[in-house]
């Protein structure tokens, strides 16, 4: 089976041929960033998404027959929820500076900065990236943020390989157009690192059709993903990343000793629908089967491009690829990702019942250090009379350098945390105001709010 381009007589909606004439996700964004406007035209805005923001318009402020008053929401993009302190404090002072004073924790373990100027965009992207983090990706066609466990468990090997694969998952299916840091970074690379060989190695192996020859997007073409895809690494029985939800999930499966085998494989879920339009639904993912580690990225690579080819193009309500398990059900699906991969897909291993965790509270890493699961209600991180979290863990950040993972549930876990430590975080957080986890009304603590 191998893949071929759109079909030029095809019908396929607005945005696939706005992908396809973007340059490779460079126009009309490089061009209209340029120009001396308070926001991007219609068609800057859905190539903007890629680069990870949303143009919005504070109906709040808006002064009657005058223009809208825009302003941009900026998604980063770090696998697992990794937030290294220096990026932490990045993202403080940027939203302090240049947003609305807040960060959102969003449900793919992420941050959101509400409330820039389009003037200030680059230099807000351009500082992320110069501190450790990325926005590109955090939105459109594409995969998005990869989510782990965000458990700091040292001496649980399976908690270890489900944060190391997020992020090499992650790296496979980033967009490899150089329009990115073209834009933002006016071409220059902030960070500089050696590409991981297995990721190398995986983008020039093309299985059977699953690359796009001679392509700046080996894995996406032209047109991207169809739609967004979601995809989650966790561990058998922790259903902190809502892996039922996602395009795909990888469950990390070990032996007796620890060592890392394979990952069970899941595939078609999303919980999306449009109101009053029954034919959009929320689903499940369904057992795919297993696959050994060896082999995980030509599998992923298989399933990626099953959706690229045929997930649905013109109806856009109808192109997450939820939609396209439930139309062929999950052996026509999978024999077709099989086409891909060049063989069959070993049979689903046993599972033991998932269950939802948040991590809430002081524990052990198994180290000799800690972690600490702070609850964030709603995931708005914010100041506000005596609650002044933003003050905490900005002076937390500060003193300590502690690195956080965000959770599904909007949470933050701080951890390497020295024990001699405890009692001045603590105390830290008791004077801003911030609640303990065993004092938390339980409607609080399990409640959300889509970001």
């Amino acid at each position: 089976m191998v893949s071929t381009p759109l079909s030029p007589v095809a019908k396929v909606s607005k945005v696939e041929n706005l992908k396809e004439r973007s340059h490779r996700l460079r126009e009309p964004v490089a061009t209209e960033i340029q120009q001396d406007t308070t926001h991007f035209s219609e068609d800057g805005i859905q190539i903007l998404k890629y680069h990870g923001s949303y143009q919005q318009d504070n109906r709040d402020h808006r002064i009657k027959g005058q223009e809208k008053d825009y302003q941009f929401m900026l998604r980063t993009r770090n696998p697992g929820g990794f937030i290294p302190a220096q990026l932490y404090l990045t993202l403080d002072r940027l939203s302090e500076e240049y947003g609305n004073q807040t960060l959102r924790v969003t449900t793919r373990q992420g941050f959101q900065i509400h409330g820039i100027l389009k003037k200030n965009l680059k230099t807000t992207i351009a500082a992320i990236v110069r501190n450790m983090g990325s926005t590109l990706g955090a939105c459109g066609d594409v995969s998005r943020n990869v989510m782990a466990p965000p458990a700091l468990y040292k001496n649980r090997p399976e908690y270890v390989y489900a944060r190391e694969y997020a992020d090499r998952v992650a790296d496979l299916l980033t967009p490899q157009t150089g329009a990115y840091y073209e834009i933002w970074l006016d071409g220059e690379k902030a960070i500089t690192a050696e590409p991981n060989p297995e990721m190398t190695a995986a983008l020039r192996r093309n299985g059977n059709g699953t690359l796009i020859k001679d392509s700046e997007e080996p894995i996406y073409g032209d047109h991207y993903m169809p739609r967004k895809f979601k995809c989650a690494v966790t561990v058998p029985g922790d259903n902190s990343v809502d892996l039922f939800s996602q395009d795909v999930t990888l469950v990390v499966m070990t032996n007796g000793q620890g060592d890392l085998e394979g990952f069970n494989v899941y595939a078609g879920g999303g919980l999306g629908r449009t109101h009053n339009k029954e034919e959009t639904f929320a689903r499940l993912a369904d057992p795919i089967g297993y696959v050994d580690k060896a082999e995980v990225y030509d599998l992923l690579k298989a399933i990626v491009a099953t959706q690229r080819d045929y997930g649905d193009r013109a109806n856009r309500r109808h192109a997450r690829m939820k939609y396209l398990l439930h139309d062929w059900g999950v052996d026509k699906f999978r024999t077709t990702v099989e086409g891909y991969f060049g063989k069959a897909v070993e049979p689903f291993k046993p599972l033991p019942a998932f269950r939802y965790l948040d991590f809430l509270g002081w524990d052990e890493q198994g180290d000799g250090k800690l972690f600490l699961g702070l609850s964030v209600e709603n995931g708005r991180v914010k100041d506000e009379g005596a609650f002044q979290l933003k003050t905490a863990l900005r002076d937390i950040a500060q003193k300590f350098a502690l690195p956080m993972r965000l959770t599904a549930s909007q949470n933050i876990v701080l951890y390497d945390i020295e024990p001699e430590h405890k009692a001045e975080i603590q105390s830290i957080l008791d004077r801003c105001g911030i609640q303990k986890e065993t004092a938390i009304d339980p409607l609080v603590r399990y409640s959300m709010a889509c970001p």
